[in-house]
This record gives C-alpha cells, structure tokens and sequence, in this order.
C-alpha cells in the first residue's frame, strides 16, 4: 500500500512534535510516524531553560505547561565529598522549571489535528523516487513524501541514510528516576547538585509532590547486571549518596521501583556536525537524531524545542515563496535550517562533554579545582547556553 503525503515526520517525541505543531499554526499539515503504539513519555522529566520556554511560547503551550510546574528559584551545587555548598546562583532573569515529560509530550500533542500521528509506524527504509522520498515501513506501507523529517532519536534511520555517524557511548550511564510525595515534599523551589567520588547527582521539584532525581556514574563491568533490575539501581544509588541531607535520602528511598531507568550516555562526535549532512535535498534531522548529547547541561530537550520551531518557520517561508520550483524551494529551506542549527548543535554537545567530564572526575585534584574554582563557572556556563532565542514561528 502507498501513502502521498507533503510533510512526514519520523519520531512523536519532542523535536517530531514541536515541527508538527509548528508547522500546524502555520496552517502546514504534516504526518507523525511513531514506532511505538502510543506517546512515549521515557525519561520522567525535562529541565527546561529560557530557551525551552521561548521555543513552547513560540508553539503557544507555555503558558499551559507554567500553570502545572514550579518555577525554580536557583541553584545549590554541594560537594559529595565535604558536603559544602560550593556554589549558589540564582535564576534573575531565566524562566527554569523542571517538566514532567509526560504532561511536555501531552500538551503538545493535543494541539494537533486528530490523525496527526499515525502510531506503530516504524520506519525501516528510505528510497529515492525523483524528488520524492519513498519511506518504508515495517508493516509494508511505502509513504510518497516531498519531505523526510527524521525526529526518530539516537539510532535514527533517517541519519543513518544522510550518511551521519551513530552516535558514539561516553563510558557514563544515568540513573534517572522520580518520587511522589503525598502530602509535599516541603522543599523550596530550587535545583540541588552534588559531584565527587566520580559520580553526579540533582534533585528538582516539579511540583509540590513530585520530585526528579538522577545519578551519572561510570559503570563497572559489575555493574551490568543491575541495569533491568531497578531495586539494585536503587540500592546502587543509595550507597553512592551517603553525606547527603536525609530530606534527599528519602526521595531515592520513597522513589517506586517503576519510576527508576537506567541508560548509557551517547553523544554524537561534535566534528561531526560541521561537515556532516543536516539536510540533504528534501530530507533533514532534528532533535537526538541531529544532536544526541550528555545530560550534563540539560540542553538535549530544550534544543530539540529549539529545532522544531527553528525547522517550521524555514519550511514554511519556503513553501510560501514564489519563484523557483517547490523541490527547490524545500531543499533551500532545509539548507537555511542547517545553517542555523549547525553550530548551534555544535556548541551545546561540545560544552555538555566537557562539563560532564569536570563534574564526575574523582581525585583530590580535581575535587579541590571543582569545588574551589570550577564550580561556579559551570554553573554560569550553563545559564549562558540558556539564553538562546530560537525566535518566533513567522519571521
């Protein structure tokens, strides 16, 4: 069976999400393939900078994503080796809250025109038909498209077929996890982070009861057995926080063994952008399929945000310019796209790396530079790559 349509887009995560809903205000239809068959909501929550917020305005859910988060105030970096604050920064000036995913992937799928996402629809192929794309999917469907939008993560195919690298690992993995705390958690609305002793970890309130939590540790190869077993993650987490505040212990003691993942750390080779191919004719990536990074300075999901609008607004002021044929005008937009978002790509990879290397090395040396000297100015570092503005859908 074959399928015609304009617009598809490979993934229903936040990047495949945000382009669709994007382009929808824009009074530009596209289709959603998504492997699975129903929204993934994978990872429990988002740490959403400025940027994020900008890029969710843009799309117009912010205001609905606001009403049901607490907006952090600032952010506590302790020692895990003395215990000491080594750092405080307060957010003046940044809009930060921590996102339940699912309510992130919820709101901005319900803005979208009912048949928008077509689920179980796993793309296995892609073909050359003139200045068409033929998509393959696993149950035998072939979609005509005259443009491939690959949102569809780390082993993306449609990167795979721009001839892009996969995604390399770190040698780090995480342990992310949330706990709901009837009655209040009674924290203030701040981010707390803890390094030493070679791992990483942060609490951050959602809401009044709810609670995210991770821990990026360098995995031994004891280690490999406990990755599909969340009571060892758990256990593995505790011993791993012991000077922590017993308000913090708690979280990770309360937390329900179905609200704990584990997973390695990739990240796409930063080089690899800068003479890679973003786009290709008609097709392009966006999101983990374009920028897979470490977690270290929360910018994987605020930047996927970032594409979607970014990728909207180029294909819709391409679309709607006269002039040369419509196959040409489509490839130049998705050239413009790539322009704006290659370095930008390259940049947040290249500083969550290096950030999260100096954050969970162990060594006298390196805890006395991180907690005397280093430590402020990650934290600063952090807050600069957040003060990026994607800008608004119309230019």
């Amino acid at each position: 069976m074959e399928i015609v349509e304009d617009i598809v887009i490979a993934g229903a995560g936040l990047a495949g999400l945000t382009t669709a809903l994007g382009l929808h205000r824009l009074g530009i239809r596209s289709l959603v393939l998504e492997s699975s068959d129903s929204l993934r909501v994978a990872g429990f929550a988002i740490l959403t900078w400025s940027n994020a917020w900008k890029a969710l305005d843009a799309v117009g859910v912010g205001d609905t994503l606001r009403l049901k988060h607490e907006r952090l105030q600032r952010f506590l970096v302790h020692s895990l080796v003395s215990g000491e604050v080594t750092s405080e920064l307060a957010f003046k000036g940044h809009e930060v809250r921590c996102l339940k995913r699912r309510f992130l992937i919820e709101a901005l799928e319900q803005e979208l025109p009912r048949g928008t996402i077509r689920f179980s629809s796993k793309v296995v192929s892609i073909e050359e038909s003139g200045h068409f794309k033929l998509v393959h999917l696993a149950d035998g469907t072939i979609i005509k498209t005259k443009v491939l939008i690959g949102c569809d993560g780390v082993n993306s195919v449609v990167a795979k077929w721009l001839g892009l690298d996969t995604p390399v690992f770190t040698g780090r993995s995480a342990i992310r996890a949330y706990a709901d705390v009837k009655g209040g958690h009674g924290f203030e609305p701040q981010a707390f982070q803890f390094f030493g002793n070679g791992v990483k970890t942060g609490f951050l309130p959602c809401d009044d009861e709810t609670v995210y939590w991770f821990l990026t540790y360098t995995p031994s190869i004891q280690d490999k057995d406990m990755e599909d077993n969340p009571t060892k993650l758990k256990q593995f987490a505790l011993s791993k926080i012991g000077n922590l505040p017993d308000q913090l212990k708690s979280i990770v003691e309360s937390t329900e063994l179905d609200n704990i993942i584990t997973s390695p750390l990739r990240f796409r080779r930063p080089w690899e952008l800068l003479w890679g191919n973003i786009s290709k004719g008609n097709v392009c990536v966006a999101g983990d399929a374009l920028h897979p990074m470490t977690p270290d300075i929360a910018q994987g999901g605020c930047s996927a945000l970032e594409d979607g609008v970014v990728l909207a607004r180029c294909l819709a002021e391409a679309l709607s310019k006269p002039g040369d044929e419509e196959w040409k005008r489509i490839e130049k937009g998705l050239e413009r796209y790539a322009k704006e978002r290659r370095w930008r790509s390259f940049e947040l990879i290249s500083t969550g790396y290096i950030v999260g290397i100096i954050q969970q090395s162990s060594g006298k040396i390196m805890n006395f530079l991180r907690g005397k000297i280093l430590s402020q100015f990650l934290v600063g570092l952090m807050l600069g790559r957040a003060g990026f503005d994607c800008g608004k859908l119309s230019a």
